[in-house]
């Protein structure tokens, strides 16, 4: 398939996706990237209560914090929505939990959302897949959902694996939430230093960097 074509039918994709209403209990509207084919596609949880009126993942506080580790490794916020498609295993927002913090999206969510993913991942054939925070990680398969004490053998290294049947690489990074203190306490301040360090030898990443 040529690029124009995958381009043609990831904006198709992503016309369907915003017009989703497959979970009753998620708040919309559909929150996802620029439809762009990228060897790079950055994979986060699920979009806050900021995202949707601003019609964007990461478009808070989060995401200041992660745009932030990403310009010390060569790439601006705007170059990057514009070079990287941004997924999530949820798309829209889950509300909040009865005792603070954004409700956790069910595994039945989980599961009607992926479909969006594996299509997505079929069609751009990224080289790289950038998971963001733990939910995202498990989403790959990499641990399971309740082994957060795993967080420090993933973040860091770089794993293959595959996705819809293609073959990817991961590098995976903690969720930039200002309530975790995961990223700025040890080991996870060396972890997510090596991460960054990890991301910006890669070839995909110097593609999306090299202008």
């Amino acid at each position: 398939m040529s690029g124009s074509d995958s381009l043609r039918l990831l904006k198709r994709h992503v016309t369907q996706l915003r017009a989703c209403t497959a979970c009753p209990d998620m708040i919309r509207p559909v929150v996802t990237g620029t439809p762009v084919v990228s060897p790079v596609m950055l994979i986060g949880q699920a979009p806050g209560d900021k995202e949707g009126p601003a019609g964007k993942p990461f478009a808070w506080t989060a995401g200041k914090t992660m745009f932030g580790w990403f310009s010390q490794i060569g790439i601006t916020e705007e170059a990057f929505r514009e070079r990287v498609y941004m997924a999530a295993v949820c798309r829209c927002f889950p509300g909040k939990a009865e005792k603070g913090g954004d409700r956790v999206p069910s595994p039945l969510e989980i599961e009607q959302c992926r479909r969006h993913l594996e299509t997505e991942v079929r069609l751009i054939r990224p080289r790289l897949v950038i998971p963001v925070g733990k939910l995202a990680i498990a989403a790959l398969g990499l641990f399971g959902p309740t082994d957060t004490d795993k967080l420090v053998e993933v973040v860091g290294t770089a794993t293959r694996t595959t996705i819809a049947g293609v073959e990817v690489e991961v590098i995976a990074l903690p969720h930039p939430s200002g309530a975790s203190t995961w990223h700025r306490t040890e080991p996870g301040k060396t972890l997510l230093a090596r991460a960054l360090a990890t991301l910006s030898k890669h070839d995909a990443w110097r593609t999306i960097t090299a202008s």
